[in-house]
């Protein structure tokens, strides 16, 4: 019993990290190193709290997070994605198997395209100059969220 309330602690820890990165990046365009570092620092505990097996589960969650971070920094090498997004995505894999991580980016790529045109239509009607910086930590936070509440709290899933 008290292995699960750690499990939705770790749940609700990783939860108030995405609604905090989701805000940042909103306001301010920034997710930062810390919080980046919090997400990816408390994966390792959660792993634990399932009874993940070092090998080889531990071991291909780790495989995950650097292949997603790998190829994402591509994007970012390309002026694509902020490094930011791309620290976040990498922690997050650490704490999805890897399904759910394809999960994970098909929603934040559908969301990351809704808050595209958000963003633009709002740069557009401001006025403002320049190209709009795209929030994506917010299409980051909210995909995850969703698969968070899908897996973990949903008992019918």
């Amino acid at each position: 019993m008290l292995g699960e309330y750690f499990r939705l602690a770790l749940i609700a820890a990783l939860g108030i990290l995405l609604i905090a990165a989701a805000i940042t990046d909103l306001r301010a365009r920034i997710i930062s190193n810390r919080l980046n570092l919090g997400i990816a620092a408390l994966a390792p505990l959660w792993w634990l709290a399932c009874g993940l097996p070092f090998w080889p589960g531990m071991a291909v969650q780790l495989l995950v997070g650097l292949l997603v971070f790998v190829l994402f920094a591509a994007l970012f090498a390309f002026g694509m994605m902020g490094g930011g997004d791309v620290k976040l995505l990498g922690a997050l894999a650490l704490w999805f198997p890897w399904q759910a991580v394809l999960t994970l980016l098909t929603l934040m790529a559908i969301l990351g395209g809704a808050v595209t045109i958000v963003t633009v239509v709002h740069h557009r009607l401001r006025r403002k100059q320049g190209q709009p910086e795209i929030p994506y930590g917010v299409a980051i936070s909210i995909a995850a969220l969703w698969l968070l509440g899908e897996r973990y709290l949903n008992q019918f899933a």
